[in-house]
Parts: C-alpha cells; structure tokens; sequence
C-alpha cells in the first residue's frame, strides 16, 4: 500500500494508550509508533496504579505519561483531554499494531472526519478455538459496525467531542462508545489487524473467557452498573 500524502504541518494523530502493569509489552507497542513521526505527534500513556516498571518504560520510551484511576474509561478519558492532535488513536497496552499501520492510518486521515475506524483482531496464539472467536469479532464488526476496544479506535477529535467524549465509565466504555459513535458516523475497517496479548485466553480458556465478556455485555445492556461488571471482569483476572 503506498502511504497516502500526510497534511502538512504538526503531526496529526494523538496516540493515548490505558495500560496496568503492561511492561512486558508496552514498549514494543511504543516502538511500533515510533517509525511514524510524521504521523504521530504524541503519545500518551496514562497509567491505571502500575505495580511494575510500566511508567518507567513509557517516559524511557519516549510518551508522556499521566495518572487517572478507575478503569480505561477514566483512563482514556484523561488522556483525551490532554491530548493536541485533531485525530485520536485510542490503543490498549496489550496490543502489537500492523506492520503496514501508517500507511493505513494515513489512507484513513485522507477520508476526513466524519468518519471512525477500527483494526481487525488477531489474539497472539495458536488454536482453532482463538481462530472462530477472531471470525466473529470480523463479522460483528463488519456487520455490525461494532469494534471492541481491542481492535484500536480511530476517531478525529470533533466527532469524539460531539457524543460526549470517552464515557468515564470502569468497564464496557468501549461498548458505550462506539454505540454512541455509529449513531453518528460510520465506523469502517481499517487495513491490517492488531495482536492482542493471548495472556487471559489461555489462563481462563477460550471458551469460558467468550461466555463470561458476552455475559457481561448482556449485563451492561440489561443495566447492571458498569463498576459492579468491573468487580466481576477483574475478579477473574
């Protein structure tokens, strides 16, 4: 894919990135942003109550790291509100970005801001099981125009701003987003997958870890208080 023309001017995107004890994967994830300066103005990582190196090797990988506690909707959000790009990259720690990713992000920025984006998923292990679970994010997100925040959120910051901004919500902030943001827009799929960390399929099993998050969408749907499907998610962790 040849890199579409990026304007001219101070780097367009904002890359904000929740993370909680991420210093195994963290800084291959910076490094990933780092061979698109053109692209990326600033990274923010904003730390959820790390127990490990994760801020040391943030600010050592060269993003600026902030504090918010409460979950990655209060963590998001946070960084949102500091953030001076008109485009926002909203990244889980957890995740490894295409090779081909600004070339993507890029073709993107090129469409104008009416419109979000999202990455397919592939879940870093082998297993037939992992393969239909990341089949059927594919289809739910094509479909459906409903991405998790797993697969990366591209949203420019206006549109982001007209529904509420980040919901400051602990747990299905992502849900409650992009629901928000496809009332608005159309959220299209951009080219290439990210990898997510397999660390919670393999410790809980795939099928347990797909009935227990679709239990707790069914739950937020029905109105259980996110801080209580909080309590639950990451009590089995």
């Amino acid at each position: 894919m040849a890199l579409s023309p990026v304007p001219a001017g101070p780097a367009p995107l904002s890359v904000i990135v929740p993370v909680r004890d991420e210093a195994g994967g963290l800084p291959l994830l910076l490094a990933d942003l780092g061979r698109a300066p053109a692209l990326v103005r600033e990274v923010l990582v904003v730390d959820g109550g790390s127990r490990d190196r994760t801020p040391l090797l943030a600010r050592l990988g060269g993003a600026r790291t902030l504090f918010a506690a409460g979950g990655r909707g209060p963590q998001l959000a946070c960084g949102a509100a500091r953030a001076a790009a008109p485009w926002l990259l909203l990244l889980h720690g957890d995740v490894r970005l295409p090779a081909a990713w600004p070339e993507a992000v890029a073709a993107a920025l090129a469409q104008g801001e009416g419109t979000a984006w999202a990455f397919g998923l592939r879940i870093d292990a082998r297993g037939a099981a992992l393969r239909l679970v990341e089949l059927a994010v594919g289809l739910r997100s094509r479909w459906r125009s409903l991405p998790y925040g797993d697969q990366g959120l591209l949203v420019p910051r206006r549109l982001l701003e007209s529904v509420g901004g980040v919901p400051r919500l602990p747990l299905m902030e992502d849900l409650e987003l992009v629901m928000r943001l496809r009332a608005r827009a159309r959220i299209r799929r951009l080219e290439g997958v990210v990898r997510v960390d397999a660390r919670r399929w393999r410790r809980l099993g795939v099928w347990r870890t797909a009935i227990a998050n679709a239990r707790l969408r069914q739950a937020w749907r029905r109105g259980v208080p996110a801080a209580e499907l909080a309590a639950r998610y990451y009590g089995t962790d």
